[in-house]
């Protein structure tokens, strides 16, 4: 006790000179669990341009976190790094993540949270065990759930006249919830900061690629513009287009 004491308040230019050097090495100490528990390496994010693995790219700028790009081309079967993506993912889709730690993640929702959890100062989820918390992971299983799974047999074409119909009225009603949401003038899905149910959202808004019409929806195209526009989404669109020229580029050579 005495010797916290002593650090808080030196008495001398002996003890100013003895605090200052134990302060330092408690910052090292603080930094080196820091490190163990975040790893060293840079992570490695697996990509296919235009799918939801452009909203980790979202988190990871609203982050300031650095990622290594590695896009996958599933016509090709190829990734830009030459890697074997089926030994990363045996499923074969994106996004998947290998963390610093060396430990591969999968599902976009799972990782958009992890990052979220692991970096609580960006402030882009609620706090874990909140009723906050529960409501947004309801909101991030809805989008995933109600609007981007529902998406993808319309864009494959895989349904009957019936079965469009049918199906493009569940996602239109599933925008309507949350252009009711935004009816409000907030500027993002929870609020007035973005989150990661925001970079989510944006990433799986197939509804021109599906053939959806949701034009009407005012609130929820404007708040799709003002999406468009944020300094994240831009630069996660500019880094994809980098890796993909690229890619495809060693391909056609």
């Amino acid at each position: 006790m005495a010797v916290f004491l002593f650090l808080l308040y030196p008495l001398s230019t002996q003890t100013v000179s003895g605090s200052v050097i134990y302060i330092f090495f408690i910052n090292d100490m603080m930094s080196s669990v820091n490190s163990r528990r975040k790893g060293n390496n840079t992570m490695k994010l697996y990509i296919a341009d235009k799918t939801c693995s452009e909203a980790i790219q979202i988190v990871a700028h609203q982050m300031a976190l650095k990622l290594e790009l590695i896009h996958v081309d599933f016509a090709s079967n190829t990734t830009s790094n030459g890697e074997d993506f089926r030994s990363v993912n045996p499923l074969f889709y994106v996004p998947a993540l290998v963390t610093d730690e060396q430990e591969t993640l999968t599902e976009g929702l799972v990782i958009l949270n992890w990052l979220a959890d692991r970096n609580p100062e960006a402030g882009l989820a609620p706090v874990p065990g909140t009723m906050a918390r529960v409501n947004h992971d309801q909101l991030m299983t809805f989008i995933a759930t109600e609007i981007q799974q529902r998406h993808v047999p319309l864009m494959r074409k895989l349904m009957t006249e019936e079965g469009k119909a049918w199906m493009s009225g569940k996602i239109i009603a599933a925008y309507q919830l949350l252009d009711n949401r935004l009816a409000d003038g907030r500027s993002y899905l929870t609020g007035e900061k973005l989150t990661i149910a925001d970079a989510y959202l944006w990433a799986t808004f197939w509804s021109e690629r599906s053939g959806v019409d949701i034009h009407h929806l005012q609130y929820i195209q404007s708040w799709k513009k003002r999406m468009d526009m944020h300094p994240a989404v831009q630069q996660a669109l500019q880094d994809e287009m980098d890796i993909v020229t690229r890619h495809r580029s060693l391909l056609s050579a």
